[in-house]
Formats: structure tokens, C-alpha cells, sequence
């Protein structure tokens, strides 16, 4: 008579083989599950903004003071960089820095897309005199000192290019004029291609292509 311990043993064999099949196939669809990113949630983002950004950029983000940037209709892709970077001091901004180190990557995606969800109002060029050398270098840029046009990174209507460069339509003249001169004088160092361009324009043609920045809709 046939001993049943061989038989036996192979079912036990097939059994805990297909168990450990069955956990593999759950394994990585709960790992999958896991890493999942939350949706961002423009309403959690309003919440923010009032709480934490409005006193220097309005609660939605709108046409504050001139010194601060319009955050309303900006891609957020580009909002969430620099809040991560102020964070982490790529950008040197010591008030930023206070505001941003609270904030984590999934409210920094939130209030992007609270600020993104806005229609940025109008804005209007100031100096007439300097709009029209302005919207040459923002068109043209310079050639005998090897500066790109504006438009090719920004668009020709400021709109900017998702993920990649701002809109800049629209945006205050004195924020533009300070951030490209930020860029110039090293004091902002989060772009070598700003950097490189800015480092090239005096002191009237950055005013001018802020100037006329302004003006873009």
C-alpha cells in the first residue's frame, strides 16, 4: 500500500504556491493604490490663501501691491516650484521662506490651483515713452548683444508656457522690474537662463519690458 505523505505534500506545495501568487498580484495593486496622489482641491487652496497668503497677495490672489506679484491665472506647476524652492531656499526670500516652510507639497499644489482657477484682471503699461522700446525687446530682443526675445519663452501674448516659463501678461511693472533686476544682480539665482538674459539689459531697458509686460492681455 502507497504511503498518501507524497501526495499530500504537493497539495500543501500547490496550495502555498498559489497563495503566494494571489499576494503577489494584490502586493503591488495596494503599492500602486498607496502611491496614488491626492487630487488637488482649489477649496482647501481658498482656505490657505486666506489664511496664509492674502495679507501680501490679496485673498485671491489679485491685483495687490505693486511690489508683490499677481498670483491669479498663473500655471501651477510654475506656483508650485517656487513655493518649493523658497522652502528650500533655492530662492532667497526670508519672508517666503517663513510662509512656505509651513506649507506642504500637497498644500502648495492646492493653493497653485486656487490661484490658477482665477482670471487675472488687466493691466495696463504706465510710460509711454518706454512701452514702445519695450515691446521691441519683448518682440525682437537685442541682437548685437545676443538677447532673446521675451516672447519666445513667455509667448507673445505673456501667456507663458505650462510647466516650463510664467505668464508674466499683466503683471506688475515695479515686481517685474525688481525680479529682473533681482535676476541681474545675483540676488535671485532659481533660473541661469533669467539670470543669463537679465545680466545683459541695463537698467531703462528692464523698466521698459516691465512697462510693457504690464500692458499684456
Amino acid at each position: 500500500m502507497k504511503s498518501p505523505a507524497k501526495p499530500l505534500f504537493a497539495l500543501i506545495c500547490a496550495v502555498t504556491l498559489a497563495a503566494s501568487a494571489s499576494l503577489m498580484v494584490v502586493a503591488p495593486a495596494q503599492a500602486n493604490e498607496a502611491a496614488a496622489p491626492a487630487k488637488v482641491d482649489p477649496a482647501k487652496g481658498a482656505t490657505i490663501s486666506g489664511q496664509v497668503c492674502g495679507a501680501c497677495h490679496t485673498a485671491d490672489g489679485s491685483r495687490g501691491t505693486p511690489a508683490n506679484p499677481i498670483l491669479q491665472g498663473q500655471h501651477p506647476a510654475y506656483l508650485v516650484k517656487q513655493l518649493t524652492e523658497f522652502k528650500s531656499g533655492k530662492r532667497d526670500n526670508a519672508i517666503m521662506k517663513g510662509f512656505a516652510s509651513g506649507l506642504s507639497e500637497e498644500d502648495m499644489k492646492n493653493v497653485a490651483a486656487f490661484y490658477a482657477s482665477k482670471q487675472a484682471k488687466p493691466g495696463f503699461a504706465k510710460n509711454k515713452d518706454l512701452v514702445v522700446l519695450g515691446e521691441k525687446i519683448y518682440r525682437g530682443g537685442i541682437a548685437d548683444r545676443n538677447i532673446p526675445a521675451c516672447a519666445g519663452c513667455h509667448s507673445p501674448t505673456g501667456a507663458g508656457i505650462p510647466a516650463q516659463y510664467p505668464r508674466v501678461a499683466g503683471q506688475h511693472a515695479d515686481y517685474t522690474e525688481s525680479q529682473l533686476k533681482n535676476f541681474r544682480d545675483g540676488v535671485r539665482k532659481n533660473s541661469a537662463q533669467m539670470t543669463g538674459v537679465a545680466a545683459k539689459m541695463n537698467d531703462r531697458e528692464i523698466k521698459a519690458v516691465a512697462d510693457y509686460i504690464a500692458g499684456l492681455y
